[in-house]
């Protein structure tokens, strides 16, 4: 396959309109999944859901949002690689929009997983971002980039409950997805006309083919091959953690402002994704992306035990928020390793899996979370600790196998 390149001078003069325009982009999406996961399981009463079954409903929630969308992310970057970038970039949040609509709708607790569900059609914008970025960004900003990239979306993790709560408290749950739709449609608006993207496929074959092209041609990667399970593993244990934690919190919280009290929490993790992804990314600029990934690996399997270890609402903000940091730090750096271990001319169609590890873990931390939670609310922070571990052995393995040209020597 062929494509059109960006110029010399268009990669230096767009790169920071574009992260600009992606991050904000970034931020609203992340706002709106971010007051998904921290309200959602306290509106299933609502839907006749008994108190006691709310853990278990959450898990299965979570799992069947993600499973919808796995069988199409092939298609989004074969058809970004066929077409152009920026309408696949737009459909996304289409797709999202389109999900909150049907959860506002809503009259009963399947037809509100139905809404769930198709937020994951929304999926695969971020990686074709990224791609875009990385053919835009000078090499040497280029952790800084990503960094930035994704590092916008905690700020909505940060922003998202805490704006979200109060609202959810005075008006309702589906108040706050009216407003999340209107965010929604002035994104789609934004990315329609903000940005002239020139690069245009000129791939040839079927659909069909250029989507198993995208499956096949990660597998006979020896180090794509080891580095997405790897990174499976790292992310089903955060989205454990992120899927159950406004449960520990209602659990812990005795009092009427329950839906503030988990904004302030879950955005206090938020903002330490914020202040910790740019600084991670300009390490792994300086000290080599791997090296810095497999640290950051390392400390978080030390963090995960600490939110079971404490026994008051203060003590668990505190331990999450630090662990919420550096997990995303990780999850953002995994990106630069990703990109560096695809050709350019494949590096669309494989980013478009980019977030096929946090997808599939989104499906698997949240349904073995509904399992270890039958035992205790807080078995779910050792479970996860186990998964990182399993998730750095085999990262190990695929920084072996890495020929990353970003990892400056000895990185």
């Amino acid at each position: 396959m062929t494509f059109k390149s960006v110029k010399a001078g268009e990669k230096q003069a767009g790169w920071l309109w574009l992260l600009t325009l992606f991050s904000a982009a970034s931020f609203i999406e992340v706002t709106v999944y971010g007051q998904l996961g921290a309200f959602t399981p306290i509106y299933l009463p609502q839907f006749g859901i008994p108190v006691e079954a709310v853990p278990q409903w959450t898990g299965l929630i979570a799992g069947l949002s993600s499973g919808l969308g796995i069988p199409f992310l092939p298609f989004w970057g074969a058809l970004a690689d066929r077409y152009r970038r920026q309408p696949v970039i737009v459909r996304s949040f289409a797709a999202l929009l389109t999900a909150l609509v049907v959860m506002r709708l809503s009259g009963n607790i399947w037809t509100f997983i139905l809404g769930r569900s198709v937020t994951s059609l929304a999926w695969g914008n971020t990686g074709l971002m990224m791609t875009t970025l990385s053919e835009r960004t000078p090499r040497g900003r280029l952790g800084l980039a990503f960094g930035i990239l994704n590092g916008a979306g905690p700020v909505g993790a940060f922003l998202g409950p805490l704006l979200g709560g109060p609202i959810v408290d005075r008006w309702g749950f589906p108040t706050l997805l009216v407003v999340d739709a209107g965010l929604m449609a002035l994104v789609c608006r934004a990315l329609t006309v903000g940005y002239h993207d020139p690069y245009g496929g000129v791939a040839r074959g079927s659909m069909l083919t250029m989507a198993a092209e995208s499956v096949t041609v990660t597998w006979r990667s020896r180090q794509l091959r080891a580095l997405f399970p790897a990174l499976f593993l790292l992310l089903s244990g955060w989205m454990m953690g992120t899927a159950f934690a406004p449960l520990v919190v209602t659990a812990l919280y005795q009092g009427d402002d329950v839906g503030t009290v988990v904004g302030w929490v879950i955005g206090l993790g938020g903002l330490t994704s914020l202040a910790l992804s740019p600084v991670v990314g300009a390490l792994a600029d300086r000290f080599g992306h791997w090296r810095v990934l497999l640290i950051g690996a390392a400390l978080t399997i030390l963090l995960w035990p600490l939110p079971a270890l404490t026994h008051s609402l203060t003590g668990f903000t505190v331990a999450w928020a630090v662990l919420n940091g550096v997990a995303s730090g990780v999850f953002a750096l995994s990106f630069t390793v990703l990109a560096g271990a695809a050709a350019p001319d494949i590096r669309g169609r494989v980013m478009a899996f980019a977030y096929l590890p946090l997808n599939v873990g989104g499906l698997f931390g949240p349904a073995l979370g509904s399992l270890v939670t039958r035992l205790s609310l807080f078995a779910i922070f050792p479970t996860a600790a186990v998964l990182t571990a399993l998730g750095l052995a085999a990262l190990v393995v695929a920084a072996r196998r890495a020929t990353d040209p970003l990892v400056p020597p000895g990185g």
